[in-house]
């Protein structure tokens, strides 16, 4: 095993094999509980992982807890996120593609406008918009990638998730 010097930035592509003391709880928020670990497109794995743990709210509880719990979640997770992906970024590299904590939030601001009483399509619409932007990056989201450290890692997909959720928005406003 070798030590990795936190000082280094290396841009991994692969995951890394071991975690060269990095401690368990920045790298489980960092990876979205694991998520980061899977082995195909972990970003779109930590997207899921947003809707997984969002779904008993959309399923059991009414459109205003459903909101403000979301809400609460995206804003705990931004500062958890931010400060675990600065430390990721020591052990792990810039904008390493395991830590997917990022798309995590950015998922769960784009289902803000998904309330309960929304057809059960629009969550797989959200993933979808979401995922676009968040891949594409378009109107301004490639530019947020520039601030430093792990703000620069959650800035974009924060902007992706609410560019989705103003299209969900305009969506349920107009269309449905």
């Amino acid at each position: 095993m070798s030590d990795i010097d936190p000082k280094t930035t290396i841009h991994l592509r692969h995951k890394p094999k071991d975690h060269g003391g990095f401690p368990l709880l920045p790298r489980m928020i960092a990876s979205s509980f694991g998520a980061g670990y899977l082995p195909v497109a972990p970003g779109t794995w930590g997207a899921i992982v947003a809707i997984l743990l969002w779904l008993p709210l959309y399923l059991w509880c009414g459109a205003s807890l459903t909101f403000w719990t979301t809400l609460a979640a995206a804003v705990v997770f931004t500062v958890a996120g931010t400060w675990a992906s600065s430390i990721s970024e020591r052990y792990w590299g810039k904008d390493p593609v395991i830590a997917c904590v990022d798309e995590t939030v950015g998922q769960w601001i784009s289902l803000l406008p998904v309330m309960p009483a929304c057809p059960w399509w629009e969550i797989l619409l959200s993933l979808a918009l979401f995922r676009f932007f968040d891949i594409f990056k378009p109107l301004g989201i490639r530019a947020t990638e520039r601030l430093p450290r792990g703000y620069g890692m959650m800035a974009d997909d924060i902007l992706a998730g609410i560019y989705s959720a103003l299209l969900l928005l305009l969506l349920n406003h107009f269309i449905l």
